[in-house]
C-alpha cells in the first residue's frame, strides 16, 4: 500500500474530520440559523422574490465599507456590537484554519486553506442574501478569511514547534 498525506494513521484523520464537521455545523447555526426556530419558520414561510431584491439593497458590496463604519463610529455602537462585527468575525473562523488541514491533510498549505475559506464563506454570504436569513457583507468574507489564515498560521506554528522539539529530542538521545 502506498502511503500518502491522505493515509489515516491510527484513525486520527477520521477523528479530526468529525471534529471539523461538528465545528462547521455549529458555525452555520451561529451565522445563518441564529434566530429562534419560530422566526426562521416565519422568514422562510414568507419568502418571495422580493426578499432577494431587498437583500441586495441592504447588502454591502464595497470592500472596507462596514469595517470603516464600525471603526469610525465605534463610540456610538455598543462594545459588543462593534466587537462581534469586527473581531468576532475573525475569531470565529480561527478554528477553521486549524481544523481544515488536520481533517484534510491535502489542505495543509496556506493557499488551500484560504481558497477553501473564501469558497465556504462566500457560500454562506450568498445564502444569506438569497434566503433573507442575514445580510450579505463583503467585509464579512474578508474578516472570516483573515480568521482562517490566522488559524492556519497557528496550525503551522504548532507544527514547527512540534518538529523542533522532536529534532532536539533526537539530537539529545543520539538517535538518527
Amino acid at each position: 500500500m502506498i502511503r500518502t498525506k491522505e493515509h489515516d494513521y491510527g484513525g486520527k484523520t477520521k477523528i479530526w474530520k468529525y471534529i471539523f464537521l461538528i465545528y462547521i455545523f455549529i458555525l452555520v447555526k451561529m451565522i445563518v440559523f441564529k434566530y429562534p426556530l419560530q422566526s426562521l419558520v416565519s422568514i422562510m414561510g414568507n419568502w418571495e422574490k422580493g426578499i432577494v431584491l431587498k437583500g441586495i439593497s441592504g447588502a454591502n458590496f464595497v470592500l472596507g465599507k462596514s469595517i470603516r463604519m464600525y471603526i469610525r463610529y465605534f463610540h456610538k455602537f455598543s462594545f459588543w456590537n462593534g466587537f462581534a462585527n469586527l473581531i468576532g468575525n475573525v475569531l470565529v473562523f480561527i478554528p477553521y484554519g486549524i481544523l481544515l488541514p488536520k481533517a484534510y491533510p491535502v489542505c495543509g498549505k496556506w493557499w488551500r486553506v484560504t481558497y477553501c475559506a473564501v469558497g465556504f464563506v462566500t457560500c454562506i454570504e450568498l445564502f444569506q442574501l438569497l434566503s433573507g436569513l442575514g445580510i450579505f457583507d463583503v467585509d464579512d468574507i474578508l474578516l472570516n478569511v483573515l480568521g482562517s489564515v490566522v488559524g492556519y498560521g497557528l496550525f503551522a506554528l504548532a507544527g514547527k514547534i512540534r518538529v523542533g522539539k522532536r529534532v532536539r529530542t533526537i539530537m539529545k538521545n543520539g538517535k538518527k
